[in-house]
């Protein structure tokens, strides 16, 4: 356990569930490098905390809706610098992490998780690192690893949009090329990397650059 205080890193939580705000002061209650600053039920008044008390890490209930919560993290990053932001719910599945990390969020976990793997994940998030729990990433982390060296300019650009979230039809309209199109590039990059699967490839990509430094 960390022990200097000096360094205590304080969080907020916005969850649709009182009680469960009072379970992670419980969980932070034995951590001298975490501290539990305000509770709050409303991602209206998550962005008031914000912005008054500043706190190190914001944890969000995907139970807001993942439009909702998308919303919150594209606000909190156009408004400057804000605090690292993460998301955690009963059921999460691969796409969802992805789409939360190009977001914005720093940090995905399911509520299920044990609380030391909790604490783990705000340790991590609260030093600069993206973190997303493993059961997430057995899709990514079952496919072989392949050099990407050997795509063309044409497929780099795809697998740069399909990093950002983007679907096939926009990637098209983007390049300006047939979504038709747009699917044969993809079976050629998943042919050439091993990857299976947009999700694993966008999860692969942002892992080789270090977007995700960290998971359990």
């Amino acid at each position: 356990m960390i022990t200097n205080t000096t360094s205590s890193k304080t969080v907020a939580v916005c969850d649709t569930q009182p009680v469960t705000i009072e379970g992670v002061r419980s969980v932070l209650n034995d951590c001298a490098d975490l501290k539990l600053l305000a509770g709050v039920t409303t991602l209206a008044a998550a962005s008031d905390l914000v912005r008054d008390r500043n706190p190190s890490i914001v944890m969000l209930d995907k139970g807001f809706g993942l439009p909702a919560i998308m919303e919150w993290l594209a606000n909190i990053r156009a408004g400057g610098r804000g605090p690292a932001a993460v998301v955690w719910g009963v059921s999460l599945n691969e796409a969802e992490a992805l789409r939360l990390v190009q977001a914005g969020a720093q940090g995905v976990i399911r509520k299920t998780t044990e609380p030391s793997t909790l604490i783990e994940c705000l340790r991590r998030v609260a030093s600069g690192n993206t973190w997303m729990e493993d059961s997430l990433l057995h899709e990514a982390e079952r496919t072989p690893r392949h050099s990407r060296s050997n795509l063309t300019p044409r497929e780099h650009e795809v697998v740069e949009l399909v990093e950002q979230g983007m679907k096939n039809k926009e990637i098209a309209r983007v390049m300006g090329i047939r979504p038709g199109t747009v699917k044969i590039h993809l079976k050629h990059i998943f042919e050439k990397t091993g990857v299976r699967g947009r999700y694993g490839l966008a999860l692969s990509g942002l892992k080789e650059k270090g977007f995700l430094t960290y998971t359990v």
